[in-house]
């Protein structure tokens, strides 16, 4: 699993130039179809969050060795928006924004069967799970159990429950993506 960069993502609003410039060669071609595809998708039916994750994961599919050069952009695209989408939950009808995988599918014309596929494989090859700590909304941050669990001494605990100190050092490490004791109304007992 790579470290957050200080809760900032490093890939937002890169013109396609920039994308370019984080992928091999090879795939230069492939990225600007895949940033195209999926911002379009994103404009169209989801939130800005969600465009920058997907470029962000277009940048990770697309480096030596995989497969995203086979196959139609359009089935890599509908798989990285889905494959976001299950980290996300974005098939509960209580999130906002939320989609069925079937609209997904039918909003890049590509079939389940290929969107599904297209996902698996960026699932493993990302080692994705739900909550996932690296692709989570970051309006989604606050609620992610896998972001603010941490082992301290040998024992797992929430980091927002511990001195400001201890904070401060696994956001310096770039485990955590801020310092909950600085948030407003944040109550952290530094007593131990």
């Amino acid at each position: 699993m790579r470290k957050m960069t200080n809760g900032e993502r490093t890939v937002a609003n890169n013109a396609p130039g920039e994308l370019i410039a984080k992928v091999p060669q090879a795939y230069a071609t492939r990225i600007t179809a895949l940033a195209g595809l999926t911002d379009a998708f994103c404009d169209a039916h989801l939130n800005d969050e969600y465009k920058e994750l997907c470029r962000e994961m277009a940048v990770a599919v697309c480096q030596k060795g995989s497969p995203v050069l086979n196959g139609k952009p359009e089935g890599w695209a509908a798989g990285i928006v889905y494959a976001l989408g299950r980290v996300n939950f974005l098939g509960d009808p209580s999130q906002t924004p939320h989609m069925k995988a079937k609209a997904i599918a039918e909003g890049f014309g590509v079939s389940m069967a290929t969107m599904q596929a297209r996902t698996r494989v960026i699932w493993e090859e990302l080692e994705l799970m739900a909550f996932h700590p690296d692709w989570s909304l970051p309006s989604m941050l606050d609620k992610n159990p896998l972001v603010w669990v941490l082992k301290v001494n040998g024992l797992l605990m929430d980091i927002r429950m511990a001195p400001r100190g201890a904070q401060v050092a696994a956001y310096e490490q770039g485990l955590i993506p801020y310092i909950p004791a600085d948030r407003e109304g944040a109550v952290v007992d530094d007593s131990w």
